[in-house]
């Protein structure tokens, strides 16, 4: 697409068809085209080979827009096509809806909606349909996205909370709580020496490696809203069991924990939209992690707990003196706004 903007769209709430044709045909379908969206239809006609397939759907509301290491329109697309790799599939398919404040400069509409399709273009997914909509200045906080995805599931693994068994082990393939620390600190003013990045990236190639390679995954499960510990406290209350961290393993980068001890939060609460933890049995640990090192987005994996029996769901903290802390959900809306 041209990088010179159309003078003759506005985007004002009430603007009707008219205004919502330019919208399309001057911004959004330069940027995505592809023959689904060329054929102008109320839907996206796919052909999909039979067995399973994964779908999924979110919406994202981040504020600032545009983050370092990301945007909202980046983030649409990695955190729906994990979600999908969080079940074993390979992403295909997206759909998009675009809620728009009236006012949203053009220039940042260009820059997002280039974003999403950079993002897909790496995922490996194409965005076959979508809608878009103005509301009213002050109602909608710039834009809101809306994405659904689906992919297929081509192996034989049930990967699920239920699955995870005593003496499975915890992996996890990064540092923990970059994304939202890299929201936060934008939001707050906040400068440190070495600036803070989102870890926003798309997981499946890394999860299909681990699968393909024979390891028998229970369960994977990314680590975003609520970050690490509610991720592992809903794995624990599904299976039944005790989930042990162990602190001293707990891949924190030294900023991320300055930055949350400024602003009073726990790591282990903050999102992360490129991390994932995998549990897979004991016997099986180290060659996991040694394939997860080989790719760009495992070269930190770390095993950072273990799985034991329990008559009460829990996870714990086992901290470097060798005492012990139950860890909960994170209470509230502890970093509002930041996917």
């Amino acid at each position: 697409m041209s990088a010179s903007l159309p003078a003759t769209i506005t985007l004002a709430h009430g603007g009707g068809g008219r205004q919502m044709h330019q919208l399309l045909e001057q911004i959004i379908l330069p940027v995505f085209s592809n023959p689904w969206l060329e054929a102008r239809h109320d839907a996206a006609v796919l052909e999909l080979p039979a067995g399973r397939l994964a779908f999924t759907t979110d919406s994202y509301v981040v504020r600032p827009l545009e983050f370092p290491g990301g945007d909202i329109g980046s983030l649409a697309v990695y955190g729906t096509v994990n979600d999908l790799a969080m079940c074993g599939a390979r992403p295909q398919y997206l759909s998009c809806g675009l809620i728009l404040e009236e006012g949203l400069p053009l220039a940042t509409l260009v820059r997002l909606v280039q974003s999403m399709q950079t993002a897909a273009q790496r995922a490996g997914v194409q965005l076959v349909t979508g809608d878009t909509k103005v509301v009213e200045q002050g109602q909608g906080d710039g834009l809101y996205i809306n994405t659904a995805g689906v992919g297929l599931i081509n192996h034989a693994l049930d990967i699920a909370p239920a699955r995870v068994r005593p003496g499975d082990v915890v992996l996890v393939n990064g540092d923990l709580g970059r994304h939202g620390m890299a929201v936060m600190t934008v939001r707050e003013g906040l400068n440190f020496e070495t600036p803070i990045e989102s870890d926003a990236a798309p997981l499946a190639d890394l999860v299909l490696a681990l699968i393909a390679a024979g390891i028998e995954v229970h369960c994977l499960r990314d680590l975003t809203r609520g970050g690490l510990a509610s991720a592992l406290v809903e794995i624990a209350e599904t299976a039944q069991v005790h989930i042990r961290l162990d602190e001293k393993a707990l891949p924190l980068h030294p900023t991320v924990r300055a930055a949350c001890e400024l602003l009073g939060l726990d790591p282990l609460h903050v999102a992360c939209e490129g991390r994932f933890v995998a549990l897979v049995p004991a016997d099986q640990a180290r060659p996991a992690l040694e394939l997860m090192r080989t790719h760009p987005l495992g070269a930190q994996a770390v095993l950072v707990g273990q799985v034991s029996p329990a008559e009460t769901a829990l996870l714990t903290l086992t901290t470097p003196i060798g005492t012990s802390r139950r860890l909960e959900r994170a209470s509230g809306e502890q970093l509002p706004r930041i996917c």
